[in-house]
């Protein structure tokens, strides 16, 4: 059944819906990197919380005028609406008021998502409002998804990756540094609110795969997942749509090969469990690299410190430093050292002299703020001032290897 759904062959629907969720993700992934980046990943959550008393108010309108409450256009078109006033009421409670931008967040979001409960109960008491629906635009309902409803899906992720691609390099530049994108004439302002307006975007879209709830993981999990792999922006936009169209492709293909499990839900796992791989496995800042190389670093400590006990014949007691040396072959297991040992130890000696003489003259105050005590002086100073500084130390400039 799994390979059948990730194959497309699970039939009509499951295909519409793996479609429109790839693009979904893939849409919500590349916008969500600009929302990391400026560091506003909470406004998302406030957004898609903003959205369910559009949901309720758009259906009951219909309704009453004796449409069908269900269709999901005009679902989104209400859910957009309030989605714009509770991002207006955020701003103005952030540039108006001395709230700080959490606390308008908090305000919105529990507000609005409060208002959106009591308005869902209403409908559920009324008769036309039985079998609406509508919690499914909590967590996300593909079942029943119908070919109009996916084109819709599919069309907003679209149209909403077209206008980031159009809009990328301001909205690259105001997440990075806002002062300097001011000082260059951008309208800072402006692209600030283009960029709420793609997010609140993507959060109407992804309602009927998601929900409301779950959105905030698919704009905000991609991005964090992609930034392990790289320190490039264009390169973090490009994976976060990467790993949003993956997770959401395998949640709806897991979803369609086991019906019972919710498609939003688990496409929000997928995306954890992408950025729990990337958080171990990512060669620079991922765990597995920073314990690769805090044990590097230790070793280099226990050679060093060797090395100067060795240099002023103390003996080495402890087993792996003992151990890293003669694998190095500076010394024998019984401690003694070898000829290269005696030659590094009395270079590393030196080296010290060089430094403490380097760390107290002013002259040479940007080279002593690089010292770490593993650093070759060579990498710091020319041959010229090392030739110096051994003048003033006394004894051989250069120790024999």
């Amino acid at each position: 059944m799994l390979f059948e759904a990730l194959t497309l062959q699970l039939g009509y629907n499951a295909t519409l819906v793996a479609i429109g969720a790839t693009l979904l993700g893939v849409s919500a992934g590349v916008t969500g990197t600009f929302l990391f980046l400026r560091k506003r990943a909470l406004v998302s959550d406030a957004v898609s919380h903003a959205t369910l008393p559009g949901v309720c108010v758009a259906f009951i309108l219909m309704a009453m005028l004796g449409g069908d409450g269900r269709n999901l256009v005009g679902l989104l078109l209400g859910s957009a609406v309030s989605a714009g006033i509770g991002l207006w009421c955020l701003n103005w409670l952030t540039r108006n008021t001395r709230l700080a931008e959490d606390a308008a967040i908090g305000a919105v979001l529990s507000v609005f998502f409060g208002f959106g409960i009591v308005l869902l109960t209403v409908i559920q008491t009324l008769g036309v409002g039985r079998q609406a629906g509508l919690e499914g635009f909590l967590l996300g309902s593909t079942s029943g998804m119908l070919w109009a409803d996916a084109l819709v899906i599919a069309g907003g992720g679209a149209v909403t990756l077209f206008l980031i691609l159009l809009l990328r390099r301001p909205m690259t530049l105001v997440a990075f540094d806002p002062e300097y994108a001011a000082a260059r004439g951008l309208p800072v302002d402006r692209i600030d609110l283009a960029m709420m307006g793609l997010v609140m975007a993507v959060t109407v879209v992804g309602l009927k795969i998601v929900g409301l709830i779950l959105i905030v993981a698919l704009l905000i999990i991609p991005a964090v997942t992609a930034r392990f792999w790289t320190e490039r922006s264009d390169h973090v936009v490009l994976l976060a749509g990467l790993t949003g169209g993956i997770s959401a492709y395998l949640g709806a293909a897991i979803s369609a090969s086991a019906p019972n499990l919710p498609t939003g839900p688990i496409i929000v796992l997928m995306s954890f469990a992408l950025f729990a791989l990337s958080m171990l496995l990512a060669p620079n800042r991922g765990v597995l690299a920073a314990i690769l190389r805090y044990v590097r670093f230790q070793r280099r400590v226990h050679v060093r410190q060797g090395l100067l006990a060795l240099s002023q014949g103390q003996p080495i007691y402890e087993k792996l430093t003992l151990r890293l040396l003669n694998r190095a072959g500076l010394v024998r297991l019984d401690g003694v050292a070898t000829d290269t040992g005696r030659a590094r130890a009395a270079k590393a000696l030196r080296d010290e002299k060089r430094w403490e003489v380097v760390r107290s003259d002013q002259a040479h105050e940007a080279a002593a703020a690089l010292y770490d005590g593993l650093r070759e002086i060579e990498t710091v100073l020319t041959r010229d001032q090392i030739d110096e500084i051994d003048r003033r130390i006394g004894g051989p400039k250069e120790v024999p290897a």
